[in-house]
């Protein structure tokens, strides 16, 4: 055993991505006591800082400690009871992924599917809103399975309508695509770091509406041993899970702070990193930034000679899908250029494993010399591979983007 020292690898893949400088620092910061006044202090501030990143009033906005699949858990067990009906609308991976936590929660679930590659319409969610008459709508805003960004400013209408809340999963998207929760009518959202936030995998934020939580709180259940005759129990059933019982969590993180875990302090310092960066920068300017660098990998992609994959009126600005070429091995290509290169790109899920590769520009990894250094190794590899493409074309096609950019 010696030292970690990983090799100096440049992450384009649809995620994770490579940290930004000032969240690594952050996460190095000493740990203190999860009731100091300090701490708190500083879990407030998280509270506050992704309101602005959700763009929301929500006061229950906070972390789950755990991977973004943590706060998608969270969200659904806490919601769901046994029996209630759920409608998942699949466009990838990650819509099956929701459906099966959903079953896993005890609920009924709806799916209904496109073919990997496009988004649905509000008028396919709508009709199978009214056949089904479900209490959750779960959809998926950004699916890095398939890279296509699913439109959500129609659908919270249609779920107040229809008395349905509306949970959305955007980890792949948010901070390098526009995420409205409020004006776009969500009730609840969760997200992860590890994409254009720019952090590291393990922390979950999330945030609820008031309509969720009143609704959860039936559910309210204090722990043995710390409860006292001043709490009282929620009518509801109890929630199956005690470390992602939503209630309990904002019982820890409100003015009670009463215990549930300790707090993930490392992690609490990073998600505010990532959140200050993100806001430093503006969100806006963000998503001008991955649109300007996934804009300049489309460019160049297609200036190699290669086919892009999906609806791309769709694509998220942050992640581009790319058929394979028939005639080049699509593993040995990557391998070549994580080894030789120290860059990685992905593969990709189900009907599209072996089929597309999926390249990402987002968070630290947003920028020209990521694009250009990737565009360049790809085009060597690719060539010796026996692709056929124009020399130069590539970097030349990318640059054309960014020389409009810098004059438009």
């Amino acid at each position: 055993m010696s030292l970690l020292s990983p090799p100096p690898r440049l992450l384009m893949g649809p995620g994770p991505i490579n940290c930004y400088p000032r969240v690594l620092n952050a996460m190095s910061t000493q740990v203190i006591g999860q009731y100091d006044p300090v701490m708190t202090g500083y879990m407030n501030e998280v509270m506050a800082l992704y309101r602005r990143v959700f763009e929301t009033k929500n006061s229950a906005t906070l972390l789950i400690d755990g991977t973004s699949r943590a706060g998608i858990e969270a969200v659904l067990v806490s919601c769901i009871e046994p029996g209630d009906s759920v409608l998942v609308p699949v466009f990838g991976r990650f819509g099956h992924l929701l459906a099966e936590i959903a079953q896993r929660a005890g609920a009924k679930v709806h799916t209904i599917e496109v073919p990997w590659g496009e988004v649905f319409e509000p008028e396919q969610i709508e009709a199978a809103i009214k056949q089904i008459k479900p209490k959750v709508l779960a959809l998926v805003q950004g699916d890095t399975s398939t890279t296509m960004l699913q439109p959500l400013q129609h659908i919270g209408g249609i779920c107040q309508q229809h008395n349905v809340l509306f949970y959305s999963d955007a980890t792949a998207s948010i901070g390098g695509n526009p995420f409205k929760t409020d004006e776009w009518q969500l009730d609840a959202v969760s997200v992860g770091l590890q994409k254009c936030l720019g952090g590291p995998s393990g922390s979950a934020p999330i945030t609820l509406s008031e309509r969720y939580v009143e609704l959860v709180k039936k559910r309210h259940h204090v722990e043995a041993g710390i409860r006292t005759s001043a709490h009282i129990e929620g009518q509801g059933s109890r929630i199956r899970s005690n470390y992602f019982d939503i209630p309990m969590i904002l019982d820890y993180w409100g003015e009670e702070r009463l215990n549930h875990h300790t707090e993930a302090t490392s992690m609490l310092y990073c998600a505010r990193e990532c959140a200050l960066q993100l806001l430093d920068e503006g969100i806006d300017e963000s998503i001008k930034r991955h649109k300007l660098h996934g804009d300049a990998m489309l460019a160049g992609v297609k200036g190699l000679n290669l086919r892009p994959f999906g609806d791309l009126k769709h694509k998220m600005n942050n992640v581009l899908g790319v058929h394979i070429p028939e005639n080049v091995d699509g593993e040995a290509i990557r391998h070549t250029l994580l080894d030789d290169y120290n860059i990685e790109i992905g593969t990709s899920f189900g009907p599209l494993h072996g089929k597309i590769w999926r390249i990402g520009t987002m968070g630290y990894n947003a920028r020209k010399d990521a694009v250009l250094h990737t565009l360049q190794a790809l085009e060597n590899t690719l060539r010796r591979a026996g692709h056929k493409c124009t020399n130069g074309l590539a970097t030349d096609s990318a640059f054309a983007v960014y020389s409009q950019a810098a004059t438009s």
